[in-house]
Parts: structure tokens; sequence; C-alpha cells
């Protein structure tokens, strides 16, 4: 008799996917649900699952880092099988990289962190946010041909204040991102306009999901009590106050926007801020009228 896969216990549950944006409070999000009984979220934080499969707007190569992140952790841990055992950021990357040859996995993944208590699993990656119209159409059935009913967040911020910030957050991650000389020309890489299409991504989440089960919500008001509570009656679960509301994961290459990147940005992100002011109306921050 076959044995049924880990990822059958994730029945009944809902899997929430965040989609990003890149640089959305996303890591505090993460923080919020790891303090919750009811969600499990992966100790990765960002799974990187369906960008491997949408890899040309990717930055970077998801599977090679996740075998990367895994070596790290073989190094670090103590070679015992106790410890080996109780590594839950070893046991995650080693469930990532499976993901590499075996896709349903991602699933087991999941199933591995919840108990009888978890009501929600969630998937916590910005990068998705790039996946394209094809991407969401390839997550959207994945998650059908096993039955899991999955929802969609998707985080946004003032355009030009987070195109920034995620420039400024590569240049931490290498120097070689040198953006006060160069934000024109990674401004304009197709991974970091990808990224900035809210107009895009909005409109491939329409096409390819039910109203009910997409909720657009803005970084400048996430750690308000009406934003929280909008998500949670969105999953379904009750109501629970953050315990803490520092900003975590925060860039830490202070570098004032030059006057002529604060215009070009302006313009090329034009478009984007007449999008969201005609669909979403009211509900856009007040901060983002300013430009």
């Amino acid at each position: 008799m076959m044995l049924p896969r880990r990822a059958d216990l994730l029945d009944g549950r809902t899997l929430l996917v965040c989609i990003g944006a890149a640089k959305t409070g996303t890591s505090w999000l993460h923080s919020y649900f790891c303090g919750r009984e009811d969600v499990a979220v992966s100790p990765l934080k960002e799974v990187h699952f369906f960008d491997a499969k949408f890899p040309e707007t990717a930055l970077g190569d998801p599977d090679r880092f996740a075998m990367k992140r895994l070596e790290f952790h073989l190094k670090a841990a103590e070679t015992s099988p106790r410890t080996l055992r109780d590594a839950a950021a070893l046991q995650a990357s080693l469930d990532r990289v499976q993901m590499i040859y075996d896709p349903l996995a991602y699933f087991d993944h999941f199933a591995r962190l919840s108990t009888d208590r978890t009501r929600v699993v969630c998937d916590i990656t910005p990068g998705y946010s790039a996946i394209g119209r094809d991407g969401f159409a390839y997550l959207k059935a994945f998650c059908a041909q096993r039955g899991i009913r999955v929802k969609i967040l998707f985080l946004m911020r003032d355009p030009v204040d987070r195109l920034w910030s995620q420039l400024r957050h590569l240049q931490q991650l290498s120097a070689e991102n040198d953006v006060l000389r160069d934000w024109a020309r990674i401004a304009q890489s197709p991974a970091i306009r990808a990224r900035a299409d809210y107009a895009q991504i909005v409109q491939a989440l329409d096409d390819m999901f039910d109203a009910e089960d997409v909720l657009h919500l803005f970084y400048e008001n996430l750690f308000d009590d009406p934003a929280l509570r909008a998500l949670c009656r969105f999953l379904d679960l009750p109501f629970s106050a953050p315990g803490q509301t520092e900003t975590l994961n925060e860039t830490l290459v202070k570098l004032p926007l030059p006057g002529v990147a604060k215009e070009a940005f302006s313009k090329d992100l034009a478009p984007q801020y007449r999008f969201c002011q005609t669909r979403f109306a009211d509900r856009i921050p007040a901060s983002w009228l300013s430009l």
C-alpha cells in the first residue's frame, strides 16, 4: 500500500502566497505570522519556488541560491544527528533543495511546518511579483492539482520610494551596485522594471484569480489595525494585534534620492500612479499623492 504524501495533511488549510512587492514590509509580515499559532510560515521566509520556474526576471538563480544556502547550513551545523533533526532552518533548506527535482516537496515543506492548530500556511516571496501572467497561471494550476485553496496578497508601496529602497538594498547586498552612479542602468533592468510594474501585476492577478482570493494592501498603513483586520478577515482568522511594529530587514544603505533620479523615476512611474489612483481610489495612502 502506498503511503500518502505529507502534503495530504494540508487538506482544509489555506495557502497564502504573498507576492511582494520588494521592500514593502514582507519581513515584518513574516515576523507577525511567526507569532501566531494558527499560521505556519517557512523558516526561510522567502521560498523562491515559483520564480525558479519562471526565472526570466528573477534576481539571480533561485535554485542555485537554495543549494548554496543548504551548503552553508550543513557547514554551520554540528554533525550529531540530533542537532540536524532539531535545526529548523537546515530542514527547510533541505526541503527547498528537494523542490528542485520533486515539485510536490513544496507542499510537503508546509505540511511539515503545520500543527493541529494551523489554519493557514504562508509563502512570503516578493520575487513572485515578477513571474507574470504565465507564472500566476502555473501557481494556480499547481495548487489546484493538489486541491489546495490559494489566496494571494500583494503589498504595494509608493512606487518611487519603493524603487529607491530596492536599489539601495541591492547596493547593500553587493558594493558593485553603486546606485548613486548607476541608478539609471539598474532601474532599467528587466528584473527591476517587472517589480515596479504594479499595473501589469494587478491585471495579471485579475485575470488568473477570483476577486475574493486576492487582497491588495499598502506598506504605508500595513502596520495599522484596519489593514491587519482586513488581512485577518481575508484569511478567515481571528484578529491578533502584532507584538511589535518596528521595521525589519530595513535597508542599511542610507542614501538620499538624487533630484535628477527622482525626476526620472517619477516620470517613468507616472503610469503606475495613474493606474493605482484609478483602481484603488481613496484607498491609496495620502503620501502617494504628494508627487
